[in-house]
């Protein structure tokens, strides 16, 4: 089967390419000019260039396949141009998956995100069905997601055989980048993260994260959704793992959020000033006072999806991360 893979470059998309070869497919991967393209080296796939923003390219990367699994997007916390990331999670969206339509793509994986979901009020992990409106996205990266989900569910209900994912925190080798989140990885085992906020995430390996992108293929329901997470854990749970993983000491200090806020201000005018990614964002702040806890039941019931512990996502990412 000929499958094109976008975001292939990146951290869940390699991790997609490696799972599809690992089952023979020929693999093409859409790959803009500027890329890092690391993450392909010693993979047996077809390279098309081409860009989501520039739709003239993406009918000819269609053309021809069995099947597009659309990982790509722009996944930044803080853009000193918000505009790029609407260009490249909405609009890209919509010219890819116009063109798959145009040359008749007979099957679809889109790649949202779990920011598109809704998180219940008493604490429970939040699903496929909590409610959610576009009010309740904080920042830009989200609203973008959320909007081109739901850009995607108008396609399938007008006919386009396409099923979308929504992954958790993916962790694990290959966060070449690194993701806001193997940053977090990353600074850990360096010990830069002596304090921490109250707040929680669903890790997942991206292995299995690539293996539910797979399972939705074979036996997703065109039009439905699937989160693809692992285990709901605190933050502080995370950096003690990570620090016992490593042999590093643990993160001391637990400071309030009304605390850290005012220091994200300040380091987003740094970074406008010095053209820098800030060391700490307004939006990542006000995401973290909501622990994001989800289940993923319905992509365990429906496609059989058998996420690992989070304690081998660690793992594997303090391995990977420390040997470079």
């Amino acid at each position: 089967m000929k499958i094109l893979v976008t975001g292939a470059t990146g951290f869940v998309g390699s991790a997609v390419v490696r799972r599809l070869l690992r089952d023979d497919h020929y693999v093409r991967v859409l790959v803009r000019a500027n890329s890092d393209r690391r993450n392909l080296q010693d993979l047996a796939v077809q390279i098309v260039e081409g860009d989501l923003t520039q739709a003239s390219s993406l009918q000819h990367a269609c053309d021809g396949c069995d099947a597009l699994f659309h990982v790509a997007a722009d996944y930044r916390l803080w853009a000193p141009i918000p505009e790029q990331l609407y260009q490249t999670n909405v609009d890209g969206t919509r010219a890819l998956l116009a063109a798959a339509r145009q040359v008749g793509v007979p099957r679809i994986v889109y790649t949202s995100s779990v920011a598109t979901l809704g998180l219940p009020g008493d604490g429970r992990p939040g699903d496929e069905d909590t409610p959610v409106a576009l009010g309740d996205m904080v920042g830009h990266y989200k609203r973008s997601k959320f909007l081109a989900e739901a850009l995607v569910k108008e396609f399938a209900d007008e006919g386009l055989p396409v099923v979308i994912v929504n992954p958790s925190t993916p962790i694990g080798p290959h966060d070449i980048k690194p993701t806001p989140t193997g940053r977090i990885v990353r600074d850990a085992i360096a010990g830069r993260l002596p304090a921490y906020v109250d707040t929680g995430l669903n890790v997942v390996h991206v292995d299995d994260v690539a293996e539910g992108h797979w399972l939705a293929f074979q036996l997703g329901v065109v039009g439905e959704r699937y989160v693809l997470g692992g285990q709901n854990l605190s933050l502080r749970d995370v950096l003690f793992q990570i620090a016992e993983i490593a042999g590093r000491s643990p993160p001391r200090w637990r400071l309030p959020h009304a605390v850290v806020m005012p220091v994200a201000h300040l380091a987003e005018a740094w970074a406008r000033l010095t053209g820098t990614r800030p060391i700490a964002t307004v939006e990542e702040i006000r995401m973290s006072k909501k622990k994001m806890f989800f289940s993923s039941a319905k992509a365990e019931r429906d496609l059989g999806y058998m996420p690992r512990p989070a304690r081998l996502a660690l793992e594997d990412a303090v391995k990977w991360f420390s040997q470079r």
